[in-house]
C-alpha cells in the first residue's frame, strides 16, 4: 500500500517561533545573529582542525577568519541593499540593520574571496591552499545560516500543500503578488538549501580525508572548485522556487551568478586535471616566502 504524501503527519509543517530568542534588558538576542556567530565559531574550529591534519599552522586560519568576517559580512549586506535599494532609500536607517535579515550569500562569497586574496598576497602564501582548508567550513556555515531565514520567515518558495510546507505569517507576504498572498503555506527553500549544503559538506570532507591506495594528493584548489560548482548547482535549482529573489531586470541574479559559479568550478577542475596545469596564484611558487606550514619561512 502506497501512502499518500499529502496525508503524512502535520509535524512536517514548519512554523517559525519568531526572530527573537529573548530580551536581556535593552539587549535583544536574535536567532539570525546567533546562527551567524555560531557558524563562524564552528567554521574556524573545523578549518583549524583540517589545517592541523595538513601540517598547517592553525593560527594562520584564525588570522584569516578575521579577514573573512570583515570582508564577507559587510559585502553580503551591501550586495543585498544594492538590489533592494528602493526599499532602503525610503528607510536609510535600516541599511545597517543586519540583525533584521537581508544578507546575500553571493555578496559574502565575493567579499570573502577578495579578503582571502589580499591576505594570501600579504602573507606570500598560496590562495588555493587556503581556500581548500576553509571551503568545508564555508558550506557548513551556509547550511547553518539558512535557518536564520526560517526564524525570520523569509527566503521561502512558491505556495505548496506538501507535508513539509512552511507557514508564513501574512505580514511577511507583502512582497508577493496579490494572487499569492491568500496562501498560508510555501516551499521551505531554506530547508532545501540547508540539506543540499550539508550534502556538499559531506562530499568535501570525503575528498579531504580520502584514503585510496596509490591515489595522488588532491591538487591545490580542488576542494574550493568542487564547492563552487556543487553549491552553485543546488542554488540554481532552489532559486527557481523562491518568491523573493534579487532581480537584475527580468532575471534572477542568484541564478545568473550560480551559472557562472558552475562554469568557473568545472573549468577550473578541467584546467587542473585534464590539462594538468596549476591554477594561477596570487604569489608564484618561487616567490612564496612562507609555505603556511609549522616550519619557519623558506630560505
Amino acid at each position: 500500500m502506497i501512502m499518500d504524501i499529502y496525508s503524512l503527519p502535520i509535524g512536517f509543517q514548519f512554523t517559525s517561533p519568531g526572530p527573537i530568542i529573548f530580551h536581556l534588558g535593552p539587549l535583544t538576542i536574535r536567532w539570525y545573529g546567533l546562527l551567524i556567530a555560531s557558524a563562524v565559531l564552528i567554521g574556524v574550529t573545523l578549518s583549524q582542525y583540517l589545517a592541523q591534519r595538513r601540517q598547517v599552522n592553525p593560527d594562520l586560519i584564525g588570522d584569516l577568519a578575521i579577514w573573512l568576517v570583515v570582508g564577507a559580512i559587510p559585502a553580503a549586506r551591501l550586495y543585498y541593499v544594492l538590489f533592494e535599494w528602493p526599499q532602503y532609500a525610503q528607510n536609510p536607517g535600516d541599511i545597517i540593520a543586519i540583525w533584521k535579515g537581508g544578507i546575500a550569500i553571493h555578496g559574502a562569497m565575493l567579499g570573502g574571496i577578495l579578503a582571502a586574496l589580499i591576505f594570501a598576497r600579504l602573507q606570500k602564501i598560496s590562495f588555493w591552499q587556503l581556500t581548500d582548508l576553509v571551503a568545508p567550513s564555508v558550506i557548513l556555515g551556509q547550511a547553518i545560516g539558512r535557518w536564520g531565514n526560517f526564524f525570520n520567515s523569509e527566503a521561502f518558495g512558491d505556495p505548496t500543500n506538501l507535508p513539509w510546507k512552511l507557514y508564513i505569517p501574512p505580514e511577511n507576504r507583502f512582497h508577493l503578488p496579490l494572487e499569492m498572498r491568500q496562501f498560508d503555506y510555501f516551499h521551505p527553500t531554506f530547508l532545501y538549501e540547508s540539506l543540499w549544503n550539508l550534502m556538499v559538506f559531506a562530499l568535501l570532507l570525503s575528498l579531504f580525508f580520502r584514503k585510496f591506495p596509490g591515489k595522488k594528493p588532491l591538487k591545490a584548489g580542488t576542494l574550493f572548485l568542487v564547492y563552487l560548482a556543487a553549491y552553485s548547482l543546488g542554488r540554481f535549482w532552489i532559486e527557481g522556487l523562491r518568491t523573493d529573489s534579487l532581480m537584475f531586470g527580468p532575471l534572477k541574479m542568484a541564478q545568473m551568478v550560480s551559472l557562472f559559479g558552475i562554469t568557473l568550478g568545472l573549468a577550473g577542475l578541467i584546467w587542473l586535471y585534464k590539462l594538468n596545469r596549476p591554477l594561477p596564484d596570487v604569489v608564484s611558487p618561487d616567490r612564496q616566502t612562507w609555505d603556511i606550514s609549522r616550519e619557519s619561512p623558506q630560505k
